[in-house]
């Protein structure tokens, strides 16, 4: 059980709270006719590629604003802009310009003011562990080898250096192996005080809102993050800071480095819930996340009690709880097609505690792969949202997302609010969560058969109180002898109220 009480003093950025946020990858999401593009753009229907661009750019999200305000929408969450000779930007080029295929500096700047003036906040991605190949330093230490004036900048282990060929060694550090991405020397001060100039120049000069880190547990120079963090705050007090780390890390969430890391633990375990045996093994194998196999309530339950008592209540306030993202399959493909896992998924994401985030497209329900036995290949998650083609979104499931996103933003407790586990059998889960104003109890039924449930209120809820539905089929119910007795129909969930 936790409530809402906490004595913590590390300061967290109080707007994360009331957040919800929604992941665009800027390449797939909508294309502006105000940026030229060159000819060899791909159709903004045809399939994903490794390396091919649709065109997507920060333009195109600002003439969808409005549409995200419709949804409920309050914070946007960019996977990479800065210059890159890649769609997914994560082997930046140059850190201080947003890259022109997405409009430049200039649309930036755009995109920050139209979003803040509708009141929606900004963060951004940022890659510090390691460059490009295209990267001006890296690639002067091409040209010039040992007699580069950066080569302190990179791990350099020997001559001569390999950034192409896979027949002999890379002979420089880069990430996984990968030597498209050369690893910074972040021991190197020189290094160090460049990526923290960058960090500082987009939320001053930007106005952003927050970064997302990349990889940041690859960065091992003693007092980095720490450093990163008082130096971004110092520019904007309330910047919120995520790091992508898959695992439970309360290390790395005492308030001296990350506000909060991205939820795979809560997505992992949500889904296994909802899912159950509808999962594509295949599709998540080797991920680092566990989706598989399938686990019933009670372990449910178990894994939400472990995950809320891993942190100080402040921080699980704005833990960033995402259900998919462009680095996992859709929850649709995991489910392989099944739309009430997402429905039930995205249910108990916008009713617990922290900041809930929404990949783009999955309000209407946008395709990943249709091939659930195979593995998964990134580019099935990051297909274009088919905005000049209505007929292809599932308009009850936007409904759907819109409706539980505002029950988020009309309830206090869903936002700030105690939680505690009321029940857990077979495939039924129940909590409650509650201020001083109000209790909401969260009840789902992840089986496909009607569940006759009795779900004990505790000190709650008092004998005799008639409760309401704010979600689902049901009409009202008592509460007797300190239960609420009800029947769930299949694969639904609803949320209820004195």
């Amino acid at each position: 059980m936790t409530d809402e009480r906490s004595s913590d003093t590390v300061q967290r950025p109080a707007w994360a709270k009331d957040a919800v946020f929604y992941q665009i990858f800027p390449d797939r999401f909508a294309r502006s006719e105000q940026i030229r593009k060159p000819a060899n753009v791909l159709s903004w229907h045809a399939p994903p590629t490794q390396q091919g661009y649709h065109g997507g750019d920060l333009l195109g999200i600002v003439e969808h604003l409005d549409y995200l305000i419709n949804l409920g929408i309050n914070a946007i969450y960019l996977t990479p802009i800065f210059q890159s000779a890649c769609n997914h930007r994560y082997h930046t080029h140059d850190y201080e310009k947003v890259d022109p295929l997405l409009g430049g500096n200039s649309a930036l700047r755009t995109l920050v003011h139209e979003a803040h003036s509708r009141g929606i906040r900004i963060v951004l991605d940022g890659v510090f562990n390691h460059a490009s190949r295209g990267f001006f330093q890296v690639n002067d230490i091409l040209e010039n080898g040992p007699h580069s004036a950066w080569l302190g900048w990179f791990q350099i282990q020997d001559w001569p250096l390999a950034p192409y060929t896979g027949t002999t060694p890379a002979n420089y550090a880069c990430w996984l192996g990968n030597r498209a991405l050369p690893k910074f020397n972040t021991d190197n001060p020189e290094v160090r005080e460049f990526l923290m100039g960058i960090a500082e120049y987009w939320v001053r000069e930007f106005d952003i809102d927050g970064w997302r880190l990349d990889v940041p547990a690859e960065i091992t120079t003693a007092g980095f993050w720490e450093e990163f963090r008082c130096r971004v705050r110092a520019v904007k007090p309330d910047a919120y800071l995520v790091g992508e780390i898959w695992r439970a890390a309360p290390d790395w969430l005492r308030g001296d480095r990350f506000d909060a890391t991205m939820n795979y633990v809560f997505a992992a375990a949500t889904i296994a819930f909802v899912a159950g045996d509808r999962v594509s093994h295949s599709l998540v194998q080797d991920r680092s996340y566990d989706v598989y196999p399938e686990i019933y309530a009670t372990e449910y339950g178990r894994r939400i009690d472990q995950l809320l008592a891993e942190y100080d209540w402040e921080t699980t306030q704005v833990q960033f709880n995402l259900l998919d993202s462009h680095d996992a399959p859709r929850v649709l493909s995991i489910a392989r097609g099944d739309k009430a896992t997402l429905r039930l998924a995205t249910l108990l994401q916008m009713t617990f505690p922290g900041t809930p985030s929404v990949y783009y497209g999955d309000e209407i329900a946008l395709r990943g792969t249709k091939r659930y036995d195979r593995p998964h290949r990134d580019q099935d998650a990051r297909w274009p949202f088919p905005w000049d083609d209505q007929s292809v979104w599932d308009h009850e499931m936007l409904e759907y997302f819109r409706k539980v996103i505002g029950l988020r933003h009309a309830h206090s407790a869903l936002r700030g609010g105690g939680i505690e586990s009321l029940y857990a059998h077979d495939r039924q889960y129940a909590f409650v969560r509650y201020d001083a104003s109000e209790t909401l109890v969260v009840i789902v039924n992840a089986s496909d058969d009607s569940a006759a449930i009795n779900v004990p209120t505790g000190r709650h809820l008092a004998d005799g109180q008639s409760l309401r539905s704010l979600l689902g089929t049901l009409n009202h119910c008592v509460v007797q002898d300190s239960r609420i007795a009800l029947t769930i129909p299949p694969r639904t969930g609803v949320v209820l109220t004195p």
